[in-house]
């Protein structure tokens, strides 16, 4: 294509970094689905308003999501885009893939799409970009011969998605990627089949690094730690004191001050510690997280759309985390259930207890008040009980 068809976008190809411009220019070599969308998208910088329309619901047998229809409001100048639909594949758990199965998945995309991929998109599914209402279910059939599955899309479960955890990364203190496998498995209904208020985001990570970024991203975060106390080798502690200033760079930046260093020995206070791994991300030779290993679970991270961006906050301090999970699942289902029942139409979960408020939700789902889930100081001076508690205290 022509520099001078698309002069806007050329200008998204200058400088050092990587264009996704070049990219749709490659496809559209021997694409007009991707010729297309370069001209549309033209149009757009040029116009300042994207042209798509929303004209219907399109998917594949027996599935309620997976399948994002997308059509032009320009079929007249783009007619390969008139429709333009993006089908959602189930990653697999940390996103590790073999060569012969990206080229399988590549080899299908080809086949009946534009040939445009995102890998991955913020859902964590390997994103299909476009295709035509006739070929979604051949689509979809190729897909699952090669043994891949849709993920998903609309209010429903969106696909559960984990860091490498302990295949690549020596802080795990949880198996994420076990654990993000189970749950896609047992909850594929609530995946294919929409039937809830609005999106419900799952996220693993493995320790406190949150690589998945699950507390600003997920409705539900499962995130790593440990209960006791952090390892210390003191030969290192000293071996790193000759490289930095412990004291301005640890025992200063541990945002509940729970470090002190004395020039020699580095005296930490774990009933204090937050489990931030600040510390142990600039000493990872001198410390370690500790033995007694389990999960935080936090809820209502969300970004900004229908109201404003929230960072979950914690609901579950500390909770052992193994084989079948039975009592990270039985949370789960309450959660879903209170929301469920409770949520208005494209309400996510954390702007649900924002409306409601934490003490409602804490007794939906049968959790007890506990310090680690003040999000923020009090901000009126009155406390309220529940009648059945004053009841009992009078008694």
């Amino acid at each position: 294509m022509a520099n001078s068809d698309t002069p806007l976008l050329d200008e998204l190809e200058k400088g050092k970094w990587p264009s996704f411009v070049k990219d749709m220019k490659q496809a559209a070599q021997k694409n007009p689905m991707a010729r297309d969308l370069i001209r549309q998208l033209e149009l757009s910088y040029k116009d300042k308003i994207g042209h798509w329309k929303h004209g219907g619901i399109v998917g594949v047998r027996g599935y309620g999501s997976g399948v994002i229809g997308r059509y032009s409001d320009r079929p007249d100048l783009f007619p390969n885009v008139q429709a333009f639909h993006t089908m959602r594949v189930n990653h697999p758990t940390g996103w590790f893939y073999k060569t012969d199965t990206l080229r399988k998945l590549c080899d299908i995309w080809d086949k009946h799409g534009s040939g445009l991929t995102n890998m991955h998109g913020s859902t964590g599914d390997a994103i299909l970009l476009g295709t035509t209402t006739n070929h979604l279910q051949a689509c979809f059939d190729d897909l699952s011969s090669a043994g891949f599955d849709l993920g998903g899309s609309g209010s429903a479960l969106r696909t559960p998605s984990a860091c490498v955890g302990p295949a690549r990364c020596e802080w795990a203190c949880i198996d994420s990627l076990d654990i993000c496998y189970d749950i896609t498995m047992t909850y594929q209904d609530q995946i294919h089949r929409p039937m809830f208020p609005y999106k419900f985001k799952i996220k693993v990570s493995a320790c406190a690094n949150d690589c998945v970024s699950s507390i600003a991203r997920s409705d539900l975060s499962i995130i790593g730690t440990w209960k006791d106390d952090i390892q210390i080798n003191p030969q290192e502690v000293l071996t790193y004191a000759s490289r930095i200033n412990i004291q301005k760079e640890v025992c200063d930046l541990c945002p509940t001050r729970c470090m002190e260093w004395n020039g020699r020995d580095l005296k930490i206070y774990n009933e204090d510690c937050t489990r931030c791994m600040h510390c142990i991300n600039l000493m990872p030779k001198a410390l370690r997280p500790g033995k007694e290993k389990g999960a935080t679970i936090l809820v209502g991270g969300k970004a900004p759309i229908v109201k404003g961006a929230l960072l979950s906050w914690v609901i579950v301090p500390f909770m052992k985390l193994e084989p079948p999970y039975d009592e990270l699942k039985s949370l789960i289902e309450r959660i879903q259930d209170w929301w469920d029942e409770n949520g208005k139409s494209r309400e996510r979960l954390g702007e649900l207890i924002t409306r409601l408020g934490m003490r409602v939700f804490l007794k939906a789902v049968g959790l007890q008040a506990v310090p680690q889930m003040v999000k923020a100081p009090r901000t009126n001076p009155y406390v309220f009980f529940w009648p059945e508690d004053i009841k009992k205290e009078v008694k």
